[in-house]
């Protein structure tokens, strides 16, 4: 399999930054869900933001290169049998998903630094705090970040949903190609 996409199929560097990115988001969700409720006295009081923050700040890196690779390597034409409005509506879906998943994170810088302490990458590096003490910012980056969080899982379902639909009702390559495969 090609490193680069092609016109018929994506290659290998977009397949892990896509599905990647996916599994992160998902996985970032229901952890960012369960220590919500997790009391001070739970052993995953604090080390389960931490690993939150962590995947996190990597998952922006890997957006960051992601979007730097479209240029790189510019995806696939659309299936010839899309209609005008689908390929907007596509194009309209992955930008929205691209800018919620930028505004999320950027959410979650807040709340991370907004005592002014850096945040800690896996103890291999650290991201400083540029931006602290605003008036509130850890409550109101909060309620952002799970806003934006719930906003983009839905989105993000309704990506799965049509990825589904072209592939079982329009019998077409959408699926296939994030599959790495061309269609026959």
């Amino acid at each position: 399999m090609q490193w680069r996409n092609s016109p018929s199929r994506y290659g290998l560097v977009s397949l892990f930054l896509h599905w990647g990115s996916a599994l992160a988001v998902f996985g970032l969700f229901a952890l960012g869900l369960w220590m919500r409720e997790l009391d001070y006295y739970d052993a995953w009081y604090h080390r389960a933001p931490e690993i939150h923050k962590s995947i996190g700040i990597l998952l922006l890196i890997a957006l960051v290169l992601r979007v730097l690779w479209r240029f790189v390597s510019p995806s696939p034409p659309a299936p010839a049998n899309h209609s005008p409005l689908v390929r907007k509506a596509t194009k309209l879906g992955h930008l929205t998903i691209y800018l919620l998943l930028f505004a999320v994170m950027i959410a979650g810088y807040l709340i991370s630094t907004a005592e002014g302490k850096p945040i800690s990458v896996f103890g291999w590096f650290d991201v400083p705090a540029t931006i602290s003490g605003l008036h509130e910012q850890a409550d109101v980056a909060g309620a952002i970040h799970l806003y934006l969080a719930w906003a983009l899982v839905v989105l993000a379902v309704l990506h799965v949903l049509a990825a589904l639909k072209h592939h079982f009702l329009d019998r077409d390559a959408t699926l296939v190609r994030m599959l790495g495969r061309a269609k026959d």
